[in-house]
């Protein structure tokens, strides 16, 4: 029960579910907005299917809660569908449909609408406009917080476009940014950041919603569970893990975060945007 006090919603910051008074309130107190993006996708038969979209929201809500902010909605649908998901790519694709009683051919490419590249494009052009919402509320920097691990790469690639948008539109306005925590932590102590479904993402989701997390279901240590791999075993997973991970993630990310607010002329230049860790260097003469 400890960890659904620890990241229980008490405190507020959801920007969907405040009056306008209220969020009002939250960003003239900390002019931030976090959009957690994820996907609907196997994560192992002991895992919910919004794994990757409920640890962007977990941990989204921690830093807005420490560090001030809101959280707006968070985004499960509009990815590609036919690159970078289990369902499609993996090696034990066909296993993973059995296990959800559905075809195999339900995932080729052909069924989706639009081409793979028409579907990366479609995706780009659905986070600038939530970017750009976003400023049009009064945002200062807004971060986008990737739960799904190939949807960092799009997410810069739209933070790039927004903030050069921003800066030849109207002469600055938000400063946009993307994170994913596994690479924030991978370089701070932690080597083995980043998994999927095993023991890193499994404590995640202990720590969150361990209601929805059942390890019986794993086969023996040592056996590869179906749609699983990474490092650490799953069997492994605590929720102590998941917390001090996620705390670890959530403090690097404010002072980055800080640190735009307080220096975004660092920021603005082409490429600039993606750079981290400027917080740490020692200031200028």
């Amino acid at each position: 029960m400890r960890a659904r006090r620890d990241f229980a919603m008490e405190d507020e910051v959801r920007y969907h579910m405040l009056r306008p008074a209220q969020a009002v309130a939250r960003r003239k107190a900390c002019p931030v907005v976090y959009v957690p993006i994820g996907t609907i996708e196997w994560h192992g038969e002991h895992n919910p299917l919004g794994a990757d979209t409920l640890q962007a929201e977990g941990l989204a809500v921690l830093c807005a809660r420490r560090g001030g902010g809101l959280v707006f909605p968070p985004l499960y649908f509009g990815e590609n569908r036919s690159e970078g998901l289990m369902e499609s790519c993996a090696a034990d694709r066909e296993a993973i449909a059995r296990r959800m009683d559905l075809p195999p051919e339900n995932f080729a490419p052909d069924r989706m609408p639009f081409s793979v590249t028409e579907q990366t494009l479609n995706y780009n052009r659905l986070l600038l406009h939530v970017l750009a919402e976003a400023d049009t509320l009064g945002f200062r920097v807004g971060v986008l917080v990737a739960g799904h691990y190939p949807l960092l790469d799009h997410a810069q690639a739209a933070v790039l476009q927004f903030n050069r948008r921003g800066r030849t539109a109207h002469g600055g306005g938000m400063l946009a940014w993307a994170c994913g925590e596994w690479v924030l932590l991978a370089r701070r102590g932690y080597p083995q950041a980043g998994d999927h479904a095993a023991g890193w993402e499994t404590s995640h989701l202990l720590a969150l919603h361990p209601e929805r997390v059942d390890l019986s279901l794993l086969p023996p240590k040592g056996e590869r569970p179906v749609g699983v791999g990474g490092a650490m075993p799953p069997q492994d997973a605590t929720a102590e893990f998941g917390r001090q991970t996620l705390d670890a993630a959530a403090e690097v990310i404010i002072r980055e975060v800080r640190h735009r607010l307080e220096h975004p002329e660092l920021y603005r230049l082409h490429g600039c945007a993606l750079l981290e860790g400027l917080w740490q260097l020692p200031p200028p003469a």
